[in-house]
């Protein structure tokens, strides 16, 4: 084991800890999906429980109504509220430091300056995998990555109907818990895009993001040759190319290169639940008894969630122009 500063162990620690919260900011302003999912709502913590339990309202109350007089208010019991059901998941980087790393590195300041480093390539590492399964559908690495938006809103591209969450979307009348999906089957259009986006809007419960591959939002930007271009100022300020398309802002992800899809979210439906204990949480720094280097693992329980498909939906099949 190699010999050094005393505190070695305690400094990477308290360095790593303190980093945590630009650690977790950083990685939730990288991608246009983290900043929608996370800007002006905040990430749900749950303290336990052996599922995620989200609350469902999926019917409406039958006893309200006008009367008058003396008439007989009714009283019937009321359906209509069911809860969907995820699975915890769990998610883990690792930061390793050699014997070497730490000879070469004995001052304070020196060892700091390596683990910041460790910190960031750990930073982009999760920035890219965390990413990928946000726009999954949950089976990768054996069925234990998150959740993603193929799941929360359909299985790859079927018609939005597959069971999910612990609730059959062709059962009975269970609509309501269908995404709307469409096959483009050919180049992106504004009526097509105008069709779904009224599809999953009720009143001014509209989309909040469109996310799209690069192909397609530049098929986007032809389509509005010599038109006035808008764009949405919040998205912009995020660093986000985007164009708005009525009052949802466009833009693109690289995760979605090739994959002809084009989703429309309302993410006051999607939420990242965290265990509350256990969110970008560091481990003690240790030191195995048959390896020549320190460790620590950074540790995440918890999943995306949704509680409206019906508010969700996406285009697929789009193929260039």
């Amino acid at each position: 084991m190699a010999a050094g500063n005393a505190n070695f162990d305690e400094i990477l620690s308290t360095t790593l800890n303190n980093y945590i919260p630009k650690l977790t900011d950083n990685i939730f302003t990288a991608r246009p999906l983290f900043y929608a999912l996370t800007n002006g709502q905040t990430i749900r913590r749950v303290s336990g429980g052996a599922k995620i339990v989200v609350p469902l309202i999926y019917g409406t109350n039958s006893t309200a109504g006008s009367y008058s007089g003396t008439d007989t208010i009714a009283t019937t019991a009321q359906t209509g509220i069911t809860a969907a059901e995820y699975d915890w998941k769990q998610y883990a980087a690792t930061v390793t430091i050699n014997g070497l790393e730490e000879a070469k590195n004995n001052g304070e300041a020196q060892i700091i300056d390596l683990l910041e480093g460790k910190i960031f390539q750990t930073q982009e590492t999760i920035i890219e995998n965390m990413n990928t399964m946000l726009f999954g559908n949950g089976t990768g690495n054996g069925s234990k990555d998150m959740l993603g938006l193929s799941a929360c809103i359909g299985l790859g591209n079927d018609d939005g109907t597959a069971a999910f969450a612990g609730i059959d979307a062709t059962a009975g009348d269970n609509s309501w818990w269908r995404s709307s999906v469409a096959n483009q089957a050919g180049a992106i259009d504004v009526k097509s895009m105008a069709t779904m986006y009224n599809n999953v809007s009720v009143g001014n419960d509209q989309p909040t993001i469109i996310i799209t591959g690069q192909s397609q939002y530049e098929a986007y930007e032809d389509l509005l040759d010599g038109q006035i271009r808008y764009t949405d100022t919040d998205m912009a300020d995020g660093g986000f190319q985007n164009l708005l398309f009525k009052g949802a802002p466009i833009t693109f992800d690289g995760t979605l290169a090739g994959e002809g899809k084009m989703y429309f979210l309302n993410t006051k439906y999607l939420q990242l639940v965290a265990h509350s204990d256990v969110w970008f949480k560091p481990t003690p720094f240790v030191r195995p008894t048959n390896q020549d280097a320190v460790f620590s693992q950074i540790l995440c329980y918890g999943n995306l969630t949704t509680s409206n498909r019906s508010r969700q939906g996406y285009i697929y099949g789009i193929t260039p122009a």
